[in-house]
């Protein structure tokens, strides 16, 4: 059983003829009337009578013809749902890295919904390198990663320049430069992380390197600078 012959089927009861029915699909009648005697043969029942030069649909034609309109009406939703100039529906699975889905992605995610209530949206947290690899084997639509690197099969675009600021309590008074680190405790993400890496550098390029304490959480991070335990390096919507 196809699509083409339960549209046929659909078509030929709609006009009241296989003539009718050819000249709206296009194509000649003998194609319609070879069609049908091949699914009658599969379904090993008539769906027309014929009644000289006329159709009467059989019972079994006219229960065939309810499940046809409904399933050529759920293809055509179907068709709807995933075309590109269709209204977005469906599950959106997106990743990003804490610092993103903390102070970026809040207010785009909510105006996001509110012109696309029908789309379903699943936001996951986690490295960049574990979120370009679910990415690249489907296991999310998209990601928002803090670092530009080229992967087979994903496309990028630049969505913002993120500012860095280094953030302490008062009590630690005015950080000018990075002798003003020496000393400080240090709070950044594990190793991988491009923030870290980027302050890992311009120390280096002081001669102030020094050991940094990892913490993988933007919360605790701020927690115990704010405690007035040590400094770090954050994206400044963090702060």
């Amino acid at each position: 059983m196809e699509l083409s012959q339960l549209r046929m089927l659909k078509t030929v009861c709609d006009t009241g003829s296989i003539a009718r029915a050819a000249e709206v699909l296009h194509c000649v009648p003998s194609n319609i009337t070879a069609r049908l005697k091949s699914l009658e043969r599969e379904l090993g029942a008539p769906l027309f009578f014929r009644e000289g030069r006329g159709l009467r649909v059989s019972p079994a034609g006219e229960v065939l013809l309810g499940y046809a309109t409904k399933i050529l009406g759920l293809t055509e939703e179907a068709r709807r749902a995933v075309s590109p100039a269709g209204t977005p529906s469906g599950p959106l699975r997106i990743g990003a890295i804490e610092s993103s889905a903390t102070g970026r992605l809040p207010q785009l995610l909510a105006k996001y919904h509110a012109q696309y209530p029908q789309v379903s949206l699943e936001l996951s947290t986690g490295t960049w390198a574990q979120l370009l690899d679910d990415t690249q084997h489907h296991r999310l639509d998209g990601v928002i990663v803090a670092v530009d690197v080229e992967r087979p099969g994903l496309k990028r675009a630049v969505m913002y320049r993120e500012e860095l600021v280094l953030i302490a309590s008062e009590s630690h008074g005015p950080l000018r430069n990075a002798a003003d680190l020496q000393g400080k405790a240090i709070f950044m993400w594990p190793t991988g992380c491009p923030y870290r890496l980027a302050l890992e550098q311009w120390l280096l390029r002081h001669d102030q390197a020094q050991p940094i304490i990892s913490i993988a959480s933007y919360g605790a991070i701020v927690g115990c600078v704010s405690a007035g335990a040590g400094v770090s390096l954050v994206p400044r919507g963090i702060y």
